[in-house]
Formats: C-alpha cells, sequence, structure tokens
C-alpha cells in the first residue's frame, strides 16, 4: 500500500511544495504527497529556481487550500506541517488514521537582501527539506 502524505504551510508557495516535489521524485512510488496551505497564494518564483537547479519543475504548480482537501474527504497517513508551530496549530484533523507531524523550517519568503541572498536563503531551506525527506523516506 501507498502512503499517502500531506505537507502544509501557510500560503503552499514555498516549504510545502518543495517537501511534495521531494517526497514524490525521491520515494520510488512508496509514497504519494500533496500539499496545501492554510492561506494559499503564490508559488515564491526563488523557490521555483532553486527547486530547477536541483532538476524538479514545480512551476506549473497550483497552490491548494488544505480545508478544500478537509471537504472533499482525503484520508492520508501523514499530515506534515513545514511551518511554525502555531500555524500548524491551525490545520484541520483529517479523517481517518492520521500521524501528525511537525518539521520547522524558516519561511523563504522571508529573505532579506539582494536577489541572490534570496535564492542563497531559498537554496538553505530547499537542502534541509530534502534532507528531511531523505531521513523520512528512510525510517519508513
Amino acid at each position: 500500500m501507498v502512503n499517502r502524505v500531506l505537507f502544509v504551510c501557510i500560503h503552499n508557495s514555498a516549504r510545502s511544495q518543495m517537501a511534495e516535489a521531494y517526497l514524490n521524485s525521491l520515494s520510488q512510488g512508496r509514497f504519494t504527497a500533496e500539499s496545501a496551505g492554510l492561506e494559499p497564494g503564490v508559488l515564491n518564483p526563488y523557490v521555483v529556481r532553486v527547486m530547477a537547479e536541483d532538476g524538479i519543475d514545480i512551476s506549473g504548480n497550483a497552490t491548494k487550500s488544505v480545508f478544500d482537501l478537509y471537504k472533499e474527504g482525503k484520508i492520508y497517513s501523514h499530515v506534515v506541517t513545514v511551518c511554525d508551530q502555531e500555524a500548524a496549530e491551525r490545520c484541520p484533523v483529517f479523517p481517518g488514521i492520521t500521524n501528525r507531524i511537525h518539521w520547522s523550517f524558516p519561511d523563504p519568503s522571508s529573505a532579506k537582501g539582494s536577489e541572490e541572498e534570496k535564492l542563497a536563503f531559498a537554496r538553505t531551506v530547499r537542502d534541509s527539506i530534502k534532507k528531511q525527506i531523505i531521513e523520512f523516506i528512510d525510517e519508513m
């Protein structure tokens, strides 16, 4: 059986999109990942660029609302929040047996400075998420 995983952050514009993409690409079909946000926004262009640098194109992804997925009655084996704890507590409880996990990553949209500094910050977040996804796959 394939485990269904939902990654949640505030806007579904960066961290949850990266986690979804990495789990889907690295798990060799053992997982099916989706992502959503509490307040869906617009994909972060720096995140799109740094994911492309790692061979993953998320440029065509749409942002989704976690509450829409909840209303659809979707069931997940794991719901992973990738934002701060306060936002994680606003996530709805999904039906069925769901393991809730919280991984805190900084928000790439909070980066300050030049374009290169913002890209460097997005790369750091990307690499941290990728490392966490690899550990998650190995533990499962």
